[in-house]
């Protein structure tokens, strides 16, 4: 393995110039661990929800608009981080987003109302997603990048399980404080990795020829692919817990079917990891997404207890089976990169929209509403992401007879 660069300078902070391998075991758990963090309140956020409902004492469209809040913060970010991903050190960024997330957390323990609790979210939000943009661009210059997104994803859906789970229990013994508290520090526990990090792309000599034949067009049909499902998902996910309560179904058994769902989606993601691109990546983001739909057509109507745990275990294993062959896809479109900054900054951009509109849906028409525009927000998803993949086979194609002919 060689790098296009030559400095190891092996200080915590190092400099852009830095050099390390980000395929060595330390590299990618310290990128893992930043992944689990990042994203260490949304992947519970069914949960914390509903325990802003249940335990502070707020509505569900305040508690939805709460948590779109967050995401809206992360969602800023995101899209700030395209405008200087190469030009600052990206362990110092990442520094910077560790420190603010979890003083984040611990400011929002001193906010009263809605309003507040929302503006500090949002400021919680500005550095988590830092953290969540950076872990998905740290792990897309990754040799196997479809086999690592799906390591990082079964970390991220370990604790999301585990966490699901305690979730009751934990409001009921330390209330949304103590939790609150945890989530702090969590997000500066990731200092302890920050020297693992990468500083920059620092592109890989084996990768220096990758996705620079595509079509404008091309990219920006499939990242709307990406925004349309992440919207659907932002969508259902914020009002699962609720959901499942509204329909009669006891607060724990919510709380259970959503941790199996959690494990599902540890399953999902693990196939990504044992399957690779044994079968490229039409077919599975095909299944993934149009399966993720049939699961939340199982939820329309009033679920029994059995139904809604099929439903959101189909949902969330299936999401999770997506998201590594989503991320790959992005990934080879171009070397440095960029486009899976694009795209996870969409991912997020639409993780904000979601809440925010079935907030808004939740008086008009109820969940049935919100369900059935996130289906057909995901067959959207899937007709926009075709040309991509098709694009991505042909220039493979075309690369391999050159080769052979060479």
């Amino acid at each position: 393995m060689s790098y296009s660069g030559t400095n190891t300078d092996s200080s915590y902070w190092g400099s852009c110039s830095t050099v390390i391998d980000v395929n060595t075991v330390k590299a990618i758990i310290a990128i893992v661990v930043i992944a689990v963090i990042g994203p260490c309140m949304f992947i519970v956020q069914p949960a914390y929800v509903q325990g802003l409902v249940e335990y502070m004492g707020y509505t569900d469209e305040q508690a939805g608009l709460i948590a779109s809040a967050e995401m809206f913060g992360v969602a800023f970010t995101a899209i700030g981080i395209n405008f200087i991903l190469n030009r600052f050190n990206w362990r110092v960024l990442i520094g910077i987003f560790l420190i603010l997330a979890g003083v984040g957390n611990f400011l929002s323990l001193l906010m009263t109302d809605a309003s507040s609790l929302m503006i500090m979210r949002f400021i919680t939000g500005l550095g988590a997603g830092g953290i969540m943009v950076f872990s998905f661009t740290m792990m897309g210059i990754t040799q196997r990048a479809d086999r690592n997104m799906g390591y990082m994803l079964v970390a991220i859906l370990g604790y999301g399980a585990l966490g699901l789970l305690v979730m009751p229990t934990a409001f009921a013994w330390v209330g949304v404080e103590g939790v609150l508290i945890f989530f702090g520090l969590f997000c500066l526990s990731g200092l302890f990795f920050v020297s693992n990090l990468p500083c920059s792309h620092q592109v890989h000599d084996e990768l220096a020829d990758r996705g620079k034949t595509y079509p404008r067009s091309t990219k920006l049909i499939t990242l709307s692919g990406v925004l349309f499902y992440n919207v659907a998902i932002g969508l259902v996910w914020v009002y699962m817990f609720v959901l499942g309560v509204e329909a009669g179904i006891a607060e724990q058994t919510v709380a259970n079917g959503l941790t199996a769902s959690q494990f599902c989606g540890v399953l999902g993601a693990s196939m990504a990891v044992f399957f690779e691109g044994r079968y490229g990546r039409l077919l599975p983001l095909t299944v993934g997404i149009l399966g993720g739909a049939v699961g939340i057509g199982l939820l329309l109507g009033v679920p029994s207890a059995i139904g809604f745990i099929v439903a959101v275990c189909l949902f969330n294993g299936l999401w999770n089976l997506t998201m590594p062959y989503l991320m790959a896809l992005l990934s080879d479109f171009d070397s440095k990169g960029r486009m899976v900054t694009f795209g996870v900054t969409l991912q997020f951009v639409g993780y904000a929209i979601g809440p925010a509109l079935a907030a808004l849906l939740l008086d008009v028409g109820g969940f049935d509403l919100i369900n059935s525009l996130a289906i057909g927000l995901f067959v959207v998803a899937v007709v926009l992401l075709i040309p991509g993949i098709r694009a991505q086979k042909s220039n493979t194609c075309h690369a391999v007879s050159a080769t052979s002919l060479g």
